[in-house]
């Protein structure tokens, strides 16, 4: 079974829901994007998508990559559908015109994105982090670079790499090693290795732009003397450039993705931004890509939840609890077949379950996008930093948590298939693998929960998260149950926020260790609210949507008080240590 895009029902979330096409023709630069045009251009995707990009996924996991003689060629098909890709203008959607570009909002690319990564992860790893590669260079890069690589990048017909991390530098980029020369010419010599480079070498496109964290000679040690550097594969002349591709690694998932090994001798570089300011530079192209592997996670637990769901509408196995021999379907002899494995509550648990998750998870992913592009072009400067402030809060939530979901969820989607999940035939196993490694990068769901809660709540004293929760608590009507339901769980949310700043001011490591469960709160908290948006509209009462609406209320928010409990009972401890 290959991955189908629902664009019926990502459609009805961004504009039922969100109400989409109104809030994006509020902005200057979309007045024309209405919903024919946002509907006309999802459905075109959805079908290049299933037609081109889908059935390469398992031939391409088979098949993987290879290297030789420095040369990484892509699986059979890949190359051929990435040509498909960008020249059918796909990877231009939200790039400025300026730049050739479309100039549409990022969640056209958003939408776009996700089911990409449903379809084939292992392909869509090369062209994902092009939006923040051109986003980088545009806002850090010289005039020169920018008339150089931008026009390139937006179109795709160019790709780029993000190369940060070393061998002894994982997370902490503060013990990179790679060093950069100052040349007369005002280039300079880049030297170093780099490893986890996902496409940093393959035949996809006739170019890549690598971005590069670097030493120059007299920086600072430790991440504020990081600065930020270009690298071409191919030079403006055409000239081969001093980069390597020395090992490729063998993985767990991703097959069809290279993940390089990638060596720099003396290799012509230019700076982009400051010298020193290298991170700052290198974080624009590092939010927009978490926001991407956050839509990976739903885009991948979407297609396993597919398949599982297709398997259990065909599956029979004894007959369900609940359920009479007089309910089962007939055979052709009279007698009565054993039920759907879709009609025993252990698996409809599941499955709904993990609805649940995928359709909040567009929800929140989408909203998101859209308050990115109000930050940008919204004319009024409160409004603007209400939606910096909501991408600055959600954007960690979503990566961890949705990326957690993909592995964790598609984990129980295989379970519907029992022992025919672990074998490759059911195609499952795959996704499964694939999801693993969106936990890991972009920053490590650790680092995002201690992002959220160390670095972004409570220096303010949960200032800007008190906003955040008041932006929520703005769109409910207490009147509805379920929205007082959530209006209760936020007063819940933010008391516990408050008995932790006042336990972490005593002692301030206590946070790194509730860091996981408070970004859980979070992330759950924010998936009541997405449902309360769905049951707001007209389709919250039908069928489709009120098993998964039940299931999060019974399976998923029980979780909620958990996570608080433990939040609290390590504040008490803190304050009771204290007492004299």
């Amino acid at each position: 079974m290959l991955f189908q895009p629902r664009t019926d029902e990502m459609l009805f979330v961004l504009a039922q829901v969100l109400r989409g096409p109104q809030r994006l023709q509020a902005l200057a630069p979309f007045g024309e994007v209405d919903a024919e045009l946002i509907g006309q251009l999802v459905e075109e995707a959805g079908k290049f998508v299933a037609s081109v990009i889908a059935p390469l996924n398992r031939s391409g996991d088979e098949h993987g990559v290879r290297l030789v003689a420095g040369q990484v060629s892509t699986p059979p098909g890949f190359r051929a559908a990435y040509q498909a890709f960008w020249q059918a203008g796909w990877p231009a959607l939200a790039a400025a015109t300026e730049d050739g570009g479309q100039g549409l909002p990022a969640v056209l690319e958003a939408m776009l994105f996700e089911m990409l990564s449903a379809a084939n992860h292992g392909w869509t790893m090369a062209p994902d982090l092009l939006h923040g590669a051109y986003d980088c260079i545009k806002h850090h890069g010289t005039d020169e670079l920018k008339a150089r690589y931008l026009p390139k990048l937006a179109s795709g017909e160019w790709l780029a790499t993000m190369c940060l991390t070393e061998a002894q530098a994982g997370s902490d980029l503060g013990l990179v090693r790679t060093r950069a020369v100052a040349q007369p010419d005002g280039s300079y010599q880049l030297s170093g290795s780099k490893i986890f480079i996902s496409g940093g070498e393959h035949d996809l496109s006739d170019n890549i732009v690598h971005l590069v964290l670097a030493r120059l000679p007299d920086s600072a040690p430790g991440p504020k003397g990081l600065s930020l550097f270009l690298v071409p594969k191919f030079m403006p002349d055409g000239a081969r450039s001093a980069v390597h591709c020395e090992h490729i690694e063998e993985k767990m998932g991703l097959h069809g993705s290279a993940t390089c090994v990638m060596r720099f001798d003396a290799a012509t570089s230019w700076i982009i931004g400051e010298p020193g300011r290298g991170l700052n530079a290198m974080f624009v192209m590092m939010n927009s890509a978490r926001l991407h592997v956050a839509l990976q996670g739903i885009g991948l637990l979407e297609a396993a939840w597919q398949k599982a769901d297709a398997y259990a509408r065909e599956r029979r196995q004894m007959r369900a609890p609940g359920r009479t021999a007089a309910q089962a379907a007939p055979a052709a002899d009279g007698s009565r077949l054993p039920d759907l494995i879709g009609e025993h509550p252990a698996m409809r648990r599941i499955l709904d379950s993990q609805r649940a998750w995928i359709d909040a998870g567009r929800v929140i992913a989408y909203h998101t996008a859209l308050e990115l592009d109000i930050a940008r072009h919204h004319p009024d400067s409160a409004r603007r930093a209400a939606a910096q402030r909501w991408c600055s809060l959600t954007t960690p939530v979503l990566k961890a948590a949705f990326t957690h979901q993909a592995f964790h969820g598609g984990s129980d989607c295989l379970q519907v298939f029992g022992g025919h999940g672990y074998v490759r035939e059911s195609g499952i196993e795959q996704h499964v693998r694939d999801a693993r490694v969106t936990m890991i990068y972009e920053g490590s769901n650790e680092i995002q929960a201690i992002d959220l809660l160390v670095r972004k709540v409570l220096p303010d004293g949960a200032q800007a998260f008190d906003l955040w929760l008041d932006a929520l608590r703005a769109e409910l009507a207490p009147q509805q149950a379920a929205d007082a339901r959530l209006l209760a769980r936020l007063d819940r949310l933010q008391a516990a926020t408050a008995r932790l700043l006042q336990a972490t001011a005593r002692n301030d490591t206590l946070a790194y260790w509730v860091a996981e469960d408070f970004l859980r709160a979070v992330a759950l908290t924010l998936l009541d609210w997405a449902w309360c948006q769905i049951a707001a509209t007209s389709a919250g009462g039908s069928p489709r949507w009120q098993a998964p609406a039940q299931a999060l209320e019974h399976w998923i928010m029980p979780e909620l008080s958990m996570r608080l409990a433990i939040i609290d009972t390590q504040a008490a401890c803190e304050r009771a240590a204290e007492t004299p």
